[in-house]
């Protein structure tokens, strides 16, 4: 993983952004965004809810980047809580890799954004995992990003060529509240993001879920009002 390059010009290199519609997602593309002129993608992999695909489309507008979302099959990432509803999303967090993991995500949406990274002839993918509050996730872990950068660099013409293709992960270390400031410092509308497990159809979030408690015990370590929408009776 590589420093992002600096550009002091309005021709600032291209990134592709992997965008799900959730806080951390949100708060790369506005990293990514002080260097280059961003690509955002977003899937559409048959999860639960589509109400972060229209928060995604909101956040990459309101910030002016390209923005696409990709439809994958249905049936490719099933058996978890995420994509399957007779798999009831756990309340607390469990030891262990959890029902929400969904298989193989991060790599086949990486996958993906380097395909399109080379289309646009750019070296530079930005994805928002993190290994420190997250939920047990193996495609989360550094030697995950590192892993997957190496295979990039040997996989593709533009990495056999010289072209180096990064994979930036730059909340990979940071806790969730360090997360937020940085995306409050540089102007992030987290009211926009949805990153509950089993938000409603408007984006209301359950309050209850993994990541709703992830997410609100960042705000309040952060001493940053929490703007999530939380649906009537959630926890």
């Amino acid at each position: 993983m590589k420093t992002p390059r600096r550009s002091t010009t309005n021709h600032r290199p291209v990134a592709v952004v992997l965008l799900s519609g959730g806080l951390d997602s949100a708060t790369v593309l506005a990293i990514a965004r002080q260097d280059y002129r961003c690509h955002a993608i977003s899937f559409d992999y048959g999860q639960r809810h589509i109400a972060e695909l229209e928060a995604a489309e909101n956040i990459a507008r309101s910030s002016g980047a390209d923005h696409r979302i990709i439809r994958l099959d249905d049936g490719v990432m099933t058996g978890s809580a995420l994509t399957d509803a007779r798999i009831d999303v756990p309340q607390s967090a469990a030891e262990g890799i959890p029902v929400t993991y969904v298989p193989a995500r991060n790599t086949i949406f990486l996958a993906h954004a380097l395909a399109v990274a080379e289309v646009l002839g750019s070296g530079d993918v930005f994805i928002g995992v993190n290994a420190v509050d997250y939920s047990g996730y193996p495609d989360c872990r550094p030697e995950y990003i590192e892993a997957f950068e190496a295979m990039a660099n040997l996989a593709t013409r533009a990495g056999v060529e010289g072209r180096r293709l990064n994979i930036h992960a730059p909340l990979i270390r940071m806790s969730k509240a360090d997360i937020i400031r940085t995306g409050a410092g540089l102007g992030v509308n987290y009211a926009l993001t949805v990153s509950c497990y089993q938000a409603d159809a408007g984006g209301g979030a359950c309050g209850v879920c993994d990541s709703c408690r992830l997410r609100r015990s960042g705000f309040a370590a952060a001493g940053i009002d929490d703007p999530t929408r939380y649906r009537e009776h959630a926890v």
